[in-house]
């Protein structure tokens, strides 16, 4: 029904995670009634964000140069490291904007059910980078998962006889919440945190 190179851009925007056929053809007439430069432009964009991201050769997180800005500002608290499952977590305290210590990213977190196991998401950088830097404190920043629970316990047991204080994001009730409707297991662990 659609010419090859249509069909073809509906299917490379299916490919984004959360776009469906409806939505991919919407994306894809989009572009087509765009202008040219503007088209090249978001074509050449992915192309070199493609080329040029990379890991952080210091926390792992991404970057378009050797070591990212935060590792190579000498502003940020360098006692301090807080630990992610990924990349997006970094840009999201940042967002924030009232942390200001180091940052190091996994490669994931440990799931034995998946098959991921802890030599899988680079721990092993991880505690290299810990046992050459001097840190005071390492926050686990995990989501509150059971994969999130046994990478913190897993990292936390290998760091035990160290003199780093070693702590984790709290997690409870939110902000407004209505206390009727929150569950047994989360008003627990406010309670504990």
């Amino acid at each position: 029904m659609y010419p090859e190179s249509l069909k073809n851009l509906i299917e490379s925007f299916k490919m984004l995670p959360g776009v469906g056929e409806k939505t991919a053809e919407r994306m894809a007439f989009f572009l087509l009634n765009e202008d040219q430069e503007r088209t090249n432009f978001f074509a050449n964009s992915i192309v070199i964000a493609k080329e040029k991201i990379r890991k952080c050769s210091m926390c792992n997180g991404i970057t378009d140069k050797v070591v990212c800005d935060l590792c190579s500002n000498e502003l940020r608290n360098k006692k301090i490291l807080c630990v992610v499952e990924d990349p997006k977590s970094i840009f999201l305290f940042e967002r924030i904007g009232s942390y200001n210590g180091q940052y190091h990213v996994l490669d994931g977190l440990i799931s034995p059910l998946d098959g991921i196991n802890p030599e899988d998401i680079g721990i092993d950088k991880l505690l290299d980078r810990i046992y050459n830097e001097s840190f005071d404190e390492i926050i686990f920043a995990f989501k509150p998962s059971i994969e999130g629970e046994t990478t913190s316990l897993y990292i936390k047991r290998i760091l035990d006889g160290l003199n780093i204080k070693v702590t984790r994001l709290a997690s409870g009730v939110p902000i407004g919440a209505d206390m009727e409707y929150v569950d047994r297991l989360t008003l627990e662990r406010a309670l504990n945190d």
